[in-house]
Parts: C-alpha cells; sequence; structure tokens
C-alpha cells in the first residue's frame, strides 16, 4: 500500500513481481493467467500462494479506485548467476550436490514437472512489461518442462558428478506440475525466451564452481527452510 501511494504521489507505474505459485497444484495444463488456481489455503506453502494473490487484488483495487497504472508479472521458476546456494531451490540444490559429488535429493518420486527460465530472459521479459501498455497479468516463464529426475540426470551429466540420486518423502503440496502458458506475453509484450536451458546451466554451473571454490563445503538447504519458489 505505502509503494502503491508513492506510484500515485510522483505519478509511476508501479510492478508485482508475483508469481506461479498463485496457481497452487494446477488441475490446469499449461497454466493461462485466466486460470484461478487450485491452491490449499491451510497448507504449508499457502501463506506464500495466498499472500502474492492478495497483492494482485490490493494492486487493482488501488489502481481502480486511484488511476494508478500496475503491472504485474506472474514469474516461474527462473535461476542463473548470483543464485544464493542455500535457497532451497531445486536448480541451486542440484548443481551444489553435484559439483560435490553427494546425493542429489528429490523429494518425491521425481515425476513432478517444472519449467525453467533463465534469469536473463526474465529480466527482458519485465523490461517488456514496464514498456508496455498492457496491465493485466502476465506469465513470465519458460514453456519447456522437465521431471525433477531429468532435470537432476541432466544436471549430474553436465558436471560429470559421481552423485547418486536419492529420493526422499515428498512434501505435503509439493505441485504435481508447473508449466507457464505464455501467449499473453508473446501477443502484448513480443517476448519469449531466448536462452536454452543448456546454455543458462552452463553458466549457472560456472558460477557455483567459483563459490565452492571460495567457500569450500556447502550443504543445500531441504525444503523446510526453502524460500518460495516463484
Amino acid at each position: 500500500i505505502n509503494m502503491l501511494g508513492l506510484a500515485k504521489r510522483v505519478k509511476a507505474r508501479m510492478l508485482l513481481t508475483s508469481t506461479s505459485e498463485i496457481y497452487g497444484d494446477p488441475q490446469v495444463h499449461p497454466q493461462p493467467e485466466t486460470y484461478w488456481g487450485y491452491v490449499n489455503t491451510i497448507g504449508p506453502r499457502s501463506c506464500y500462494d495466498e499472500g502474492k494473490r492478495v497483492a494482485e487484488t490490493m494492486m487493482y483495487s488501488y489502481k481502480n479506485q486511484n488511476n494508478v497504472e500496475v503491472r504485474v508479472a506472474r514469474i516461474f521458476n527462473t535461476f542463473g548467476p548470483r543464485m544464493h546456494p542455500n535457497d532451497g531451490r531445486v536448480v541451486s540444490n542440484f548443481i551444489i550436490q553435484a559439483l560435490q559429488d553427494k546425493d542429489i535429493t528429490i523429494y518425491g518420486p521425481g515425476l513432478q514437472t517444472r519449467s525453467f527460465q533463465y534469469v536473463d530472459d526474465l529480466v527482458e521479459g519485465l523490461h517488456a512489461l514496464m514498456n508496455s501498455d498492457y496491465d493485466l497479468p502476465v506469465n513470465l516463464g519458460n514453456p519447456d518442462e522437465y521431471t525433477v529426475k531429468d532435470f537432476a540426470e541432466y544436471i549430474k551429466e553436465m558436471t560429470e558428478s559421481k552423485s547418486e540420486i536419492k529420493f526422499l518423502p515428498k512434501t505435503e503440496d509439493d505441485p504435481n506440475q508447473r508449466k507457464p502458458d505464455i501467449t499473453v506475453a508473446k501477443k502484448n509484450l513480443g517476448w519469449e525466451p531466448k536462452v536454452e536451458v543448456r546454455d543458462g546451466l552452463e553458466r549457472t554451473i560456472s558460477y557455483f564452481r567459483r563459490v565452492l571454490d571460495d567457500a569450500g563445503e556447502i550443504i543445500p538447504t531441504g525444503p523446510e527452510g526453502a524460500k518460495p519458489q516463484a
């Protein structure tokens, strides 16, 4: 609310970085912006999901009452250099584990799917959104979809790791599938991802090699301490 008030006073356009998590464990695949989601409102992940949904509601209510320009980006899983090694995300965890030849831990059978976009593509998408006249929510993500198990194998191969893949019990409310429908972004922003996932992973792996050289051993954070993913 304070930021919206500031935007009103200085006549600025405000961006909300929302999240694919508002779709919860989606029953529609891929997920378009018109899908309202399927969220367990009292689950362990719900405070993040619902917090972002409320933030979107507040943005549009304030826009309608005060004529403030707003933009809302629903960001899907994003990765790249300068990720924190202990933020608990799939990409950073898998790379850190693989580079140290430690077990790559998967929560559940690994059949749940995710779509990963490189950070440079996200930045381009946010820039395009802020410079557009489109003021409804927009998915920003890479529609290339992987199972978590296949993604772990992919990183293991790229790092030439001796790691084994270890399966642990699935966490509560972990979405079974996640893939953006980016039709709106293509049509209204002229945007779609350009960086191939492999190219992005090569850059990210190189970054984490340097981090490990400086830090020594790193033990990744499990999902119980993880930050919510976009």
